[in-house]
């Protein structure tokens, strides 16, 4: 293994496991000497990659804002219709809700602890959340007027994420089936106009 190939390994391996406890223990709560002794690497390689802890975080959002991405592009090509591609983006959460590895939204829990709008952590998190909301507007803009699929993202956007808050207060399966009933609504109310 090349040099070069080695420290990419160990800043991925960095940076998943700091993905992991951030979103099981927080960030403010989770030490950098915790990530280094979890990822098993020498703290200059570290301080190499890393040199703020900031800046992991952010590292952190982005790589978790992209795997999000990857995932739904997945469900979009197995969509049929812009309405179908809306509803796997719903089921895709319902799914996330269920399963054991579900510590709630970890973009809404950086927002919690960093919550100043010049942060590097808030323009991460603000980058992921805008970035959904663009998705489900172009989704909606293939097959209703621009300001309408504007207005219905925005509306299916605070659905999402409330009820992913409602799942990490237990709530999950009621919240998400709610979000989906209410969402079907509005994509029927958008078509019939």
């Amino acid at each position: 293994m090349s040099l070069r190939a080695d420290a990419a390994e160990k800043r991925q391996l960095i940076v998943e496991t700091a993905y992991r406890l951030f979103k099981r223990d927080g960030f403010h709560a989770t030490g950098i000497d915790k990530i280094i002794a979890e990822a098993a690497v020498a703290k200059m390689t570290m301080y190499r990659h890393f040199p703020s802890k900031d800046g992991l975080i952010v590292e952190v959002l982005d790589w978790r804002a992209e795997r999000f991405k990857r995932q739904l592009d997945r469900l979009a090509e197995a969509a049929l219709s812009p309405q179908e591609s809306i509803l796997a983006i719903f089921e895709w959460h319902e799914r996330w809700f269920d399963s054991p590895d579900f510590h709630g939204c970890l973009f809404q829990h950086a927002l919690a602890e960093f919550g100043k709008p010049k942060h590097a952590v808030f323009e991460a998190v603000t980058r992921q959340k805008r970035d959904l909301q663009e998705r489900l507007h172009r989704i909606l803009a293939k097959s209703i007027p621009d300001d309408r699929a504007k207005q219905a993202a925005m509306s299916l956007f605070m659905l999402i994420e409330g009820a992913t808050l409602l799942a990490q207060m237990a709530q999950g399966k009621e919240a998400i089936n709610n979000a989906r009933r209410i969402a079907t609504g509005i994509l029927l109310a958008e078509i019939r106009q």
